[in-house]
């Protein structure tokens, strides 16, 4: 069994490095509130992951593009999220401070923050959907298509379990130690994008492959 797509997906939503924007949203929130916003999040992870997985490669077939284009397109956008995780930023924060702003807004009238913007887009980004359509490529059998959803499956767990113990993981590792886990992920998550881009390289100019054998 392969686990470097499961690694991948573990390095890219990272939820320990989502902890912090979990408490601020859920603050004033009840334990039934939070239980609930722990519930839907982690299920909309999943969701975002099947669905980037069972038709991903359909949809890039519907727009034209070649996989070996997303691949290179995919892997730089994995270095991207890699070098802000080594600046201890979350992989998908893109976000602005005012849009996250908006979101508190939109949970403060009611609408909920478990979906945006907890799931989408600072667990389950870009990064995660591209990353997700590449490996699914790969997958050649309904054996290993089933296992690529089930790391769905495995990053949701990761996820609910991070947001129901926030508390105590904020209090233990502290800012430091998060961001410490943040840059050691970002560090594992570089070296995989290269991976990605050099192998889409290689497809888009069969050139270099012949130059490095």
């Amino acid at each position: 069994m392969d686990l470097k797509p499961l690694v991948t997906l573990l390095a890219i939503v990272n939820p320990l490095a989502i902890v912090p924007f979990f408490i601020h949203y859920t603050q004033n929130f009840s334990p039934a509130q939070r239980r609930n916003t722990i519930r839907v999040s982690a299920f909309s992870a999943f969701v975002v992951i099947a669905i980037s997985a069972l038709a991903g490669l359909q949809i890039l077939e519907f727009f034209g593009i070649s996989l070996a284009s997303f691949q290179v397109g995919g892997g730089m956008l994995l270095l991207t999220s890699a070098l802000n995780m080594l600046n201890a930023q979350p992989a998908e924060a893109k976000t602005s401070t005012h849009e996250l702003q908006d979101g508190a807004e939109k949970a403060a009238m009611g609408a909920s923050i478990a979906v945006v913007p907890l799931t989408i887009p600072l667990l389950t980004g870009p990064a995660t959907m591209s990353t997700v359509v590449i490996y699914a490529d790969k997958a050649k059998t309904v054996l290993q298509m089933g296992t690529l959803v089930g790391y769905g499956v495995v990053v949701a767990l990761a996820t609910a379990l991070c947001f129901s113990l926030a508390q105590p993981i904020a209090r233990v590792l502290g800012k430091t130690g998060i961001n410490v886990m943040t840059r050691l992920m970002g560090l594992i998550l570089a070296a995989l994008a290269v991976e990605v881009m050099s192998d889409g390289l290689t497809k888009l100019f069969p050139v270099l492959a012949h130059g490095l054998s």
